[in-house]
């Protein structure tokens, strides 16, 4: 019997052992080729996770009973398996990973060649035809291995970059799947980067595969020690950044996008940039002031992509450390995020910090989680939109409801996975900020405890 709850809002996604084992990946498997039809060929690539080569086996397995012929690239990060559905024009991918989660965690990502399978986008479907498992016999599709997948990235994303002689960077992979492409990616684009926890380590034993403040103490240091233009490191596949300037500070991912989009816009004036509704006022400034066309987007590597194909952005970015670049065939990914920051700085001529710190930045609190029950959570978010209706806000509800002042905004979201409300601020000046923050918070908690109690 396979669990309903391994469905996510984006992809597959469970702990092994208990959610999840190779029968359960089988007839997952078996259900994609149900899904999208024998004779198509998909790609299958993994991360480093204990859990990942025996779930790839058996879910290749299913497919291939379904019909499908398999193009299996190994272990790669999760960027690299999408890059391989478009370079080698295949009909879709399947990432075996449980990206920034504990080892113990795994799962799978799905992508079509119209798109990601996610809630709203046939996980639905997906999941009945996977919990029915009433299979009907198939010919049997094929296997074969691809050992150039690694090569073909490589040369594809260094050949798009360019950089100054001498630049050199810190890199930490965490041991997850980032250590198949680091240090090489790098250094074929010029670039000498000095690399920490660079083995392949499936456990995480040197630190969590989330990348945050934390588990880049590190790097901050081996940035400092070689006077590294700046640091990045990645989550377990490879496809969030964090970035650390050359005096060892981290430089938010808003900061970041708005880099992006300088360099960008230097080269492709009006282009559109897809941003998410919780990113920084800065970046909507930013694209504006240099006349590109400002996407807003929903929260979500799923939307944030359809916004890339659909308005053929150059680049898009979320608050989270996802960069997606339309060089890449629109999705993000963490290595090539490293490789054109390095491009941006090389032509700035300034220091990262320098940069960095020539960008205007405005207080915010990140997000703020409030408790809230399932069957109620969106009940919160739908009465509050209509009481800052009545009360004649500007109201952004791309996303959850996003009220914009003079001074700031606040955006307030149901969570799609937790019984959670989350709440985000930001504001011009200090004083503001707590002003917004106190003025949101007393709205989400008087609309919890009318449904809740207490």
């Amino acid at each position: 019997m396979i669990s309903p709850n391994i469905f996510r809002a984006y992809d597959i996604r469970g702990v092994y052992g208990v959610d999840l084992d190779e029968r359960v990946a089988e007839t997952i498997g078996r259900a994609i080729a149900e899904y999208v039809g024998e004779g198509k060929t998909f790609v299958v690539g993994r991360d480093f996770r204990v859990s990942s080569e025996p779930l790839s086996k058996a879910f290749i397995r299913g497919m291939v009973s379904g019909g499908l012929n398999i193009m299996d690239i190994g272990v790669v990060t999760t960027p690299l398996l999408y890059f391989a559905t478009k370079f080698y024009e295949l009909n879709g991918g399947v990432m075996v990973s449980a990206s920034h989660n504990p080892p113990e965690w795994n799962g799978f990502k799905i992508l079509l060649d119209r798109g990601f399978i996610c809630m709203g986008m046939g996980m639905e479907d997906l999941m009945g035809i996977a919990l029915k498992a009433e299979f009907r016999g198939k010919k049997q599709g094929s296997v074969r291995v691809n050992p150039n997948a690694i090569e073909d990235y490589i040369k594809y994303v260094s050949e798009k970059t360019n950089v100054r002689s001498g630049f050199k960077i810190s890199v930490d992979p965490g041991g997850g799947a980032a250590t198949v492409l680091t240090p090489t990616v790098f250094e074929r684009a010029g670039i000498k980067a000095y690399t920490i926890y660079a083995e392949p380590d499936g456990s995480f034993t040197k630190h969590p595969p989330e990348p945050n403040d934390e588990t880049i103490r590190e790097l901050r240091k081996i940035v400092l020690e070689n006077n590294a233009e700046f640091g990045v490191g990645f989550d377990g596949d490879g496809d969030r950044a964090v970035f650390i300037d050359d005096r060892g500070r981290l430089v938010s991912s808003n900061i970041v996008l708005a880099i992006l989009a300088r360099h960008y816009l230097g080269k492709n004036r009006g282009a559109p940039i897809v941003y998410e509704v919780s990113c920084s006022m800065v970046v909507e400034e930013i694209i504006k002031a240099l006349g590109g066309k400002p996407v807003l987007s929903r929260v979500g590597h799923t939307y944030i992509y359809e916004k890339m194909i659909a308005e053929n952005a150059v680049l898009g970015g979320e608050t989270s450390g996802h960069f997606y670049f339309r060089d890449i065939y629109g999705f993000d990914d963490g290595i090539y995020a490293g490789l054109k920051l390095a491009e941006a700085i090389s032509e700035d001529g300034r220091k990262l910090s320098e940069i960095a710190d020539s960008i205007p930045r405005y207080p915010r609190i990140p997000a703020k989680n409030y408790n809230c029950p399932d069957n109620v959570k969106f009940k919160v978010i739908d009465e509050l939109f209509e009481e800052f209706k009545s009360l004649g806000y500007r109201i952004i509800a791309v996303d959850g409801i996003k009220i914009v002042t003079e001074d700031g905004w606040f955006l307030i979201r149901a969570s799609n996975t937790q019984p959670l409300i989350r709440l985000t601020v930001e504001a011009r000046y200090e004083e503001k900020l707590r002003d917004i923050a106190a003025y949101a918070e007393k709205m989400i908690l008087e609309k919890i405890r009318k449904y809740c109690g207490g």
